[in-house]
């Protein structure tokens, strides 16, 4: 099956053929290619591939256009090739070997395994260079025409380097080909503008000199590439007028619905002083803590009249989205008015006063935030982090700004799988703690250290070091931000910057976690988005999207009918059938709390626990997603928030009695969902699919997505770790029977038994004696299950 189609236009170019094709055809063979030669030749270019095409390692198909058919030039043969591709991909290259085959065929495969549309070949990033070019000359007119189509396209081009280049890929299904109409040789340009919300990755090579013949570029061309950018303009401000009103007409409407929400804002600040007022006069309440009272108040008054007035014709999702986003914002704003207010207060300014100030100060950050994030429709916006792969380069050395220490102080053992040496403790880790695991043995070190570059970045940026296996990300701060860097091997070593030394959670979420997922794949096994119990004996699994519900049943169930528990979040599993403990510390809604009536909870607590579960809830984390399709420092905000207001995380057995069980053999999978009520049995390929479709959702959260496609393990890359991933959940899913458990009224914990009891008779109520952990296990290699039983 073809895979990925290679378009190499030929223009009398027979002298390079014979050693184009003896070094393209081994290099993408691996890649299961096809060789596309759009041919305009007057020589004998045809009857040269001919010969040499019957050797290939690959299919080598020949399109030859008449003198009456070549429009567009190179471009336009492109375009023809393309329309003819059979693979899924499609790598577009210069005949002359220009492009070496060998970086080409790499770039091919790291497209391949991304999650993008377009990775462009650079010349003028990394390690990229375009000495090729052969002069002085040539070279400048390059850089002036990459300048000359940045400045005119400024925000379609801002995360490309070289927009002028004549090697890349792209995915086919990304490109309408029907929009695509180039002159000339930039037909790279072409797919840029026509489509701007394309994912695209950078790979940088070194240009190499012609092989054979005579450079096609002309005066003519020149011209050609003039005309293409003033047509690509020109078409790009009709389509503005035609598919939105005028800049100036946006702008007035813009400068209406500043207007109208100052309005509404001032309406709003009359009702918050009044509830102030209230609060710290008559009720003699700290001003502090009036103020956060008051803000509740006056955000339910602006949100109901913005939702109602201002954004009626704009409004997406459900209204509980938009209020959970709403109040979110308007309460991460409280965070930072609140010590400006003190100050104020300090400074002998009244307390009316100073929240007065404090809520103007910030006008026009709601403002901005509401308009452009929450109530924004914009799906077309380009990927915010620039993604770079460096061939050959070596990562420069960055100077530590001081020296630290090396000592791994906390170490952990989890299931006998992975070792995990670490300077920073990590909670979500306890579980598995293992003092007696030497710093040598560790199969994932990490270590606080300076990461990146001193100065600020104009965007976050995923770099990987090809020849080094290193990856490393960094934001807009310098070293100030959240930034990593990943060096692959035995062990796998992870240095964080201080700031993300200081949010342990961030650093397990957003950085092991995603390693030790293809770890464990490596070592035979799976870490599964899902919960685990053991109730009489029967191994329970249960699978949702995040934030359905699962762990509130998960605790229902222990409260009510005892058990084992084995995981909430993530549990680990292998080929027969198996899953493993993996009791990471839950995290918890107010609700989820109030529904299984946990009373261990201190009243400083629960009234913490109201801010910390709407800041960590379904609509805080839809708000960072929508603000990560933003050029903002997106971990670095997460980080700081998780800092400010941890999310509330409580071990299980704090929450309900229970005890934790080392392993079981799941016997029932139940996939819950919200919705009309019904249970309905899955075939296997479909609990495939919804089990690592509600795995994959749990990894939602940036840099995954940049991270994880540059991760290797051994002699294993991102799409055989992924296949791997697969094969051992077919096999665990062998023997489990699978259903659907849908309920409009949060109802599994009483349907999940109910369903039991009538296949394997009565469940007991209350919590029975089992075998469980006396301490912290010591694994000797990894867990054997003991039925149901630790």
């Amino acid at each position: 099956m073809v895979r990925l189609s290679v378009i190499v236009p030929t223009r009398n170019e027979a002298e390079n053929i014979p050693a184009l094709l003896s070094r393209l055809g081994p290099a993408v063979a691996p890649l299961g290619a096809e060789i596309i030669v759009v041919d305009d030749s007057d020589d004998g270019t045809p009857a040269v591939l001919a010969r040499h095409a019957a050797t290939a390692p690959v299919a080598v198909r020949l399109l030859h256009r008449p003198p009456t058919a070549r429009a567009g030039g190179l471009s336009g043969a492109v375009v023809l090739a393309a329309r003819h591709a059979r693979g899924e991909w499609v790598l577009v290259m210069d005949a002359d070997l220009q492009h070496p085959p060998e970086s080409a065929a790499m770039l091919a495969g790291i497209a391949m395994r991304h999650d993008v549309d377009l990775v462009i070949g650079t010349r003028y990033a990394g390690d990229g260079s375009n000495e090729g070019l052969g002069g002085t000359t040539r070279e400048a007119t390059s850089s002036w025409a990459t300048r000359l189509a940045k400045s005119l396209f400024p925000r379609r081009l801002t995360t490309v380097t070289d927009p002028m280049s004549g090697l890349f890929a792209f995915r086919r299904t990304a490109v309408d080909l029907a929009r695509v109409n180039p002159i000339g040789f930039k037909v790279l340009l072409e797919l840029l503008v026509r489509h701007p919300g394309a994912r695209v990755a950078e790979v940088a090579y070194e240009m190499a000199p012609r092989h054979a013949g005579h450079s096609k570029a002309s005066l003519r061309e020149g011209v050609n590439f003039l005309r293409h950018l003033v047509r690509l303009r020109c078409q790009r401000l009709v389509g503005q007028m035609r598919d939105r009103p005028p800049a100036a007409r946006d702008r007035m409407h813009e400068l209406g619905r500043l207007i109208a929400f100052g309005l509404v804002g001032l309406s709003g600040m009359v009702v918050n002083t009044a509830a102030l007022w209230f609060f710290y006069q008559p009720a003699n309440l700290h001003h502090l803590l009036g103020v956060a009272l008051a803000t509740q108040i006056s955000t339910s008054w602006n949100f109901l009249l913005i939702d109602a007035l201002i954004y009626r014709r704009h409004r997406h999702g459900s209204l509980a989205g938009r209020a959970g986003r709403f109040f979110l914002l308007n309460n991460l704003l409280l965070l930072l008015r609140l010590p400006a207010l003190q100050a104020l207060v300090w400074a002998g300014v009244g307390v009316l006063m100073s929240n007065a100030l404090t809520l103007v100060a910030l006008f026009l950050v709601r403002f901005l935030i509401n308009d452009r994030v929450i109530y924004s429709s914009d799906t077309g916006r380009r990927d915010p982090v620039r993604m770079l792969v460096n061939l050959e380069a070596p990562e420069a050395a960055a100077a530590p700004s001081r020296k630290r220490y090396q000592y791994l102080k906390y170490r952990y053992d989890v299931a006998g799988v992975v070792k995990i040496g670490s300077q920073i403790m990590l909670p979500e880790l306890e579980f598995f703690r293992a003092q007696w695991v030497a710093d040598s043995d560790v199969d994932i070190a990490v270590r606080v250290s300076d990461v990146g570059g001193r100065g600020p970045r104009r965007r976050a940026a995923m770099t990987e070091y090809a020849n080094q296996s290193v990856l490393r990300y960094e934001e807009h701060l310098g070293r100030l931000g959240a930034n990593f860097r990943i060096q692959l091997g035995s062990p796998i070593d992870i240095q964080v910057g201080p700031l993300l030394a200081r949010s342990p959670h961030v650093v397990y979420t957003n950085i092991i976690e995603a390693l030790l997922r293809f770890v464990i794949v490596s070592r035979g096994h799976m870490l599964l988005h899902s919960a685990c119990v053991s109730l009489n004996g029967v191994g329970v699994m249960l699978s949702a999207l995040t934030d359905t519900g699962k762990t509130a049943t998960v605790l229902r169930l222990l409260r009510d009918h005892g058990g084992l528990f084995l995981s909430d979040d993530m549990t680990l599993i292998s080929p027969d059938g198996v899953a493993m403990c993996f009791p990471k510390p839950l995290t918890i809604s107010a609700h989820t709390l109030r529904a299984v009536q946990a009373q261990d909870l201190t009243p400083r607590e629960w009234r913490r626990l109201q801010f910390q579960s709407r800041l960590h809830s379904k609509g805080g984390r839809s708000l960072a997603l929508t603000l990560s399709r933003f050029n903002v420092p997106i971990m670095g905000i997460n980080a700081i928030t998780q800092r400010l207001v941890p999310p509330p995380k409580y071990s299980v057995d704090r929450l309900v009695p229970c005890r934790i069980g080392t392993s079981a053999r799941i016997e029932e999978l139940f996939i819950i969902e919200r919705g009309a009520p019904r249970i309905s049995d899955l075939d296997p390929g479909e609990t495939l699919e919804r089990m690592i479709q509600n795995t994959d959702d749990a990894y939602g959260f940036p840099p995954f997505r940049y991270l994880a496609p540059g991760i290797t393990i051994g002699d294993q890359g991102y799409v055989q770790l992924r296949q791997r991933e697969r094969e051992i959940l077919t096999g665990f899913l062998s023997n489990i029977r699978s259903r659907v458990v849908a309920s409009d009224r949060f109802g599994w914990a009483d349907e999940i038994p109910r369903l039991l009891r009538e296949e394997r008779g009565d469940l007991p109520t209350i919590a029975e004696p089992h075998t469980v952990l006396p301490t912290w296990p010591r694994w000797s290699g990894t867990l054997a299950p003991a039925g149901a039983h630790s």
